[in-house]
């Protein structure tokens, strides 16, 4: 009942009929002084890059200064605690990845936050499907040839992510589910590490975006063999999808960061933030920087995308359960 409950908030957060006595005219006068976004991004990491540039072109919509506020680290958790200290007026917002909405909840007993009542989603701002890494000269020239050496070797097979928890990481615990085979799972401290360990055989592969791995593959150290989604990528049109191979139909890895207001900011200020938030993600620069980065620009209600992470945050905890994963 109680996590019903708590879905059922999350998925109203976004619209305005939060009883607030508030009128419109307060959104019509927003922003009236600078507005800062938290991230847990470090400065140059894709999302950070992505938050950077919507920043700017809202500090040109609105005439006010955007300031972005990194404060990386701690599973977003020094990021998220700054924000809570911030004013629910809307002039605090941050900046949050499906780890830390979708995934935290299962693999953390004691989270500093609740999603739910918490936040307020606005907009998806950037999602990246994952491929499936290998060294350019691995003998593993597909996905099924990879499940087919984890089922022969149990343990054997190895793959790598950016930390325990990350989508990298996760991705590869449902794909042994999926599969039911065994895999041994080695953390790396930044992408920098972990392609190259895939680029020298240290490892048998990884998942990897194209911000993240696609300059290791353009450069030919390493290849991907599938990428883990629903269709081809039209950057990689000769990469086959997961829904190509009829055993890992279905499996399906992305990763995507939102902004998010206070849960309690005022309901006028919220629909203007969205608002003004979708406009600029459907502007020419935008889509044309996020083609270069290889990202996707959602085009998601604050309904929507609240509904699309309480759906993900089902689905995960599953897998995380059934592997017994705990961060804490």
């Amino acid at each position: 009942m109680k996590r019903r409950y708590a879905l059922k908030i999350l998925a109203s957060a976004g619209t305005a009929a939060v009883a607030l006595p508030f009128s419109s005219s307060l959104a019509q006068s927003f922003p009236a002084r600078p507005v800062r976004v938290v991230t847990p991004f470090p400065p140059g990491a894709g999302p950070d890059a992505a938050l950077r540039l919507i920043s700017d072109q809202l500090s040109r919509k609105w005439n006010q200064p955007v300031i972005v506020d990194n404060k990386p680290g701690g599973n977003g958790f020094i990021a998220v605690s700054a924000f809570k200290q911030g004013s629910a007026d809307g002039y605090e917002l941050i900046e949050l990845d499906s780890s830390h909405t979708t995934t935290h909840p299962s693999t953390f007993r004691n989270l500093p936050y609740n999603v739910a009542t918490d936040f307020a989603p606005l907009g998806m701002i950037l999602r990246a499907t994952f491929f499936v890494a290998v060294a350019a000269d691995s003998p593993y020239k597909t996905l099924d040839d990879i499940v087919a050496a984890a089922k022969a070797a149990p343990g054997k097979i190895n793959y790598g992510s950016w930390f325990i928890g990350s989508p990298g990481h996760i991705g590869g615990l449902r794909l042994e589910a999926m599969t039911d085979t065994q895999m041994t799972h080695v953390p790396y401290r930044d992408f920098g590490q972990l392609y190259t360990a895939v680029a020298n055989k240290e490892l048998d592969w990884a998942l990897g975006s194209i911000a993240s791995a696609g300059s290791m593959e353009r450069s030919g150290k390493i290849r991907f063999v599938a990428v883990a989604a629903p269709r081809r990528d039209r950057l990689y049109p000769d990469v086959p999808s997961t829904a190509e191979l009829p055993a890992l139909r279905g499996y399906e890895v992305n990763a995507w960061a939102g902004l998010f207001a206070p849960r309690l900011a005022p309901a006028p200020v919220r629909a203007q933030l969205a608002s003004d938030l979708a406009e600029v993600l459907k502007s020419p620069a935008t889509q044309e920087r996020y083609a270069a980065l290889g990202f996707e620009v959602p085009a998601l209600t604050p309904d929507d995308f609240a509904s699309l992470i309480a759906r993900e945050t089902d689905a995960w905890a599953g897998v995380i359960r059934t592997t017994s994963l705990h961060l804490d």
